[in-house]
This record gives structure tokens, C-alpha cells and sequence, in this order.
């Protein structure tokens, strides 16, 4: 599904953020990418995303080369894939139900979709009781539950999880894991970004250990090794 062949990246001040990576993740697989701040894993993302381009080698998503993707059809290819902040990036005026349902509104879909997906995301989350809150009335762990609301709701085959936990208590980050091992049950591709040896641990996942630009290690079985 996801391919990284030699790739490298470094920018016009000499920082080299990734230096021959190859690496590939299947479909329906639940991987964890761990390294200390500058390790690389921003970069990573943000190739996959099509947001930069790599120096050297090719990043691929189902066998296409992203850097070759026109721009006009670079939003098909991110509709395919949905994005989890540490920030969450909610829009403050729209409740939880409209900050959702505006996902499904910029890709296109149907009211009749909107009104029937958008609850049932919600009801995912556990977040029924909350919809029609804006979220200034949200606890942290209930923001972060809408953002992965919006993420899933147009079913994308890819969801990445970029510190999606960085800004949770111990109990609201075991919430968001256990979200998260539950979209991926129902076959889609999870990529976690994380510094919480914890919840590494607690997944029992593949684990791929970042170190200034290069994969030191790549463990079937979820172990923190910095």
C-alpha cells in the first residue's frame, strides 16, 4: 500500500530530515513510528501527504509515485487518507456534528449521506450525548474524538495519527489507543506517530524506531527502544 524507497530529504540549509529510508506498510496494518523530536517522523508524514517532495528515491501510495501526481488530482489522493493533529484544528463556531459533517461537505457528499454518516461517526466515538457542542464545551479527550470523527467519516484507507495523544491525561490517551486499534479492526491502515512509550507498548504493534533521519529498528511487536 505505502512504499519508501531510498528516500532521502534535506533542505537548502543543510538539515538532512530523512536520509535513505525504505520502508513499506500494507494494507490493513497498525504501524507505530517512535523517535525522539527531529527524528524524522513529521518529514515522513508530510511526503506521504504530498506536502514536500523528497530529494532523492520515491514515496508511493498503491503503486503511484505521489510526487507525480498532478496538483489537480493531489485532493483525490488526500481524501484517501485521513489526519489526526495533536491540536486537533477544530473550527470553534461549528459544533462537533457541523465540524464532521463539513468534512463530508468538502468532499462532495450528499445531505442525505451527511445526515445519516455524521451521527453514526459520532455514536463511534462515543460522542452522541455531545454532538451539538461546540468545542469550547469539550474536554480535551472529547476534541480529540471528533477530530478522529472527522478523519474516518469519509472512509478513507489510510488514517494517520500524528501525536494524537501529546496533549491527553493517561485516561483520554487510553480512550484515543482504544479508538484507534477499533478503526483499524475494521480494516483500515493506521499510522500512529508518537513519543508515548506506553501506549507503544500497550498496542503490541508493529513499531518502526526513528534516529536522525534513518529507521534503526523495525519490530513486529510494539517495543520502545530509545
Amino acid at each position: 500500500m505505502i512504499y519508501f524507497d531510498n528516500v532521502s530529504k534535506s533542505y537548502q540549509d543543510g538539515t538532512v530530515a530523512l536520509n535513505g529510508v525504505t520502508l513499506s506498510i500494507k494494507q490493513g496494518e497498525f504501524v507505530s513510528i517512535v523517535g525522539h523530536s527531529g527524528a524524522g517522523k513529521t518529514t515522513l508524514v508530510k511526503l506521504l501527504l504530498g506536502e514536500d517532495n523528497p530529494t532523492t528515491g520515491s514515496v508511493s501510495f498503491d503503486s503511484v509515485n505521489i510526487k507525480k501526481i498532478k496538483a489537480k488530482d493531489m485532493p483525490e489522493l488526500r481524501r484517501r487518507i485521513g489526519v489526526i493533529f495533536q491540536d486537533f484544528r477544530l473550527l470553534p463556531n461549528k459544533t462537533a456534528y457541523e465540524n464532521v459533517a463539513f468534512a463530508m461537505e468538502v468532499a462532495g457528499k450528499a445531505d442525505e449521506e451527511i445526515a445519516s454518516d455524521v451521527p453514526h461517526v459520532l455514536e463511534l466515538v462515543d460522542l452522541t450525548k455531545k454532538m451539538w457542542n461546540f468545542p469550547r464545551q469539550l474536554s480535551g479527550g472529547e476534541l480529540q474524538r471528533v477530530a478522529i470523527a472527522r478523519a474516518i467519516v469519509n472512509q478513507p484507507d489510510l488514517i494517520i495519527a500524528d501525536e494524537p495523544t501529546g496533549n491527553l491525561d493517561p485516561i483520554n490517551t487510553y480512550e484515543i489507543v482504544q479508538i484507534l486499534k477499533k478503526i483499524n479492526d475494521m480494516g483500515t491502515t493506521v499510522i500512529l506517530t508518537t513519543h508515548n512509550k506506553g501506549v507503544v507498548e500497550a498496542l503490541g504493534k508493529r513499531v518502526i524506531t526513528m534516529d536522525h533521519g534513518r529507521i534503526i529498528r523495525d519490530d513486529s511487536t510494539g517495543k520502545y527502544a530509545l
